[in-house]
């Protein structure tokens, strides 16, 4: 069966960055894209790769990472559907600071940096609404940094899980998480190493607080989970 293209112009009205825009200025953009595919494991692209746009991802998870000369990395940000990212990096004129990898199988839309500038260049709004949906994202950012510097390493994963949730949790007796990636990798988000992830989850595990078997994770009291503090 032939795939479906994407409705593109759709995909761009319900970004946060472009949620403020009217149909006219959502067309102007869409000009501007194409779509990519990424098999699991396959590089976006590397740190220091020049920015010539942003991405926005369709399906799939894509990993944003530091690397480090001692073969280690740290995962700046776990992106799934209707994410975008790399729009900040565009407007400085620099290259990327960290690399983008595929953690499954992904597809993505690429937004040309030429066609957002040409539209800045015409239209005000367009720069105020933009900017607005910018102010967004580092506010989001700013309380991820105050998250990790403020909060313990069990609050950390406790807040993790619970972002996994469904909106009808408080109704569910035992609450199904899927943990969206490696548990290595999700201990390097949340600035932990591997070995406090793994205590962690034992500590909540004794408490009765949960059950792990794998990347599933059984929440089975809510209400002391979110009491819970150490």
């Amino acid at each position: 069966m032939r795939k479906q293209p994407a409705d593109i112009p759709l995909i761009l009205s319900r970004l946060p960055l472009f949620q403020e825009l009217h149909a006219e200025q959502i067309s102007a953009i869409a000009v501007g894209v194409r779509e990519r595919a990424l098999a699991r494991g396959e590089m976006l692209f590397q740190k220091g790769d020049a920015a010539r746009g942003f991405f926005v991802v369709l399906n799939g998870q894509i990993k944003l990472a530091f690397p480090s000369a001692q073969g280690n990395e740290k995962v700046v940000e776990i992106l799934g559907p209707r994410q975008s990212f790399g729009e900040a990096v565009m407007f400085m004129d620099r290259p990327y600071p960290v690399f983008a990898e595929a953690l499954l199988d992904s597809s993505l839309l690429f937004i040309d940096r030429a066609v957002v500038f040409d539209l800045l260049a015409i239209d005000t709004s367009f720069a105020r609404k933009l900017l607005a949906g910018l102010s967004q994202r580092l506010h989001g950012l700013v309380q991820d940094v105050e998250s990790y510097s403020s909060r313990s390493s069990a609050q950390r994963v406790i807040g993790h899980l619970l972002q996994h949730c469904a909106e009808d949790a408080d109704k569910q007796a035992n609450i199904e998480v899927v943990l969206p990636t490696s548990k290595q990798v999700i201990a390097s988000r949340l600035n932990l190493t591997p070995e406090t992830l793994s205590r962690v989850f034992h500590d909540l595990s004794e408490r009765g607080l949960i059950r792990v078997n794998g990347k599933n994770i059984t929440i089975l009291d809510l209400e002391l989970l979110r009491q819970f503090d150490i």
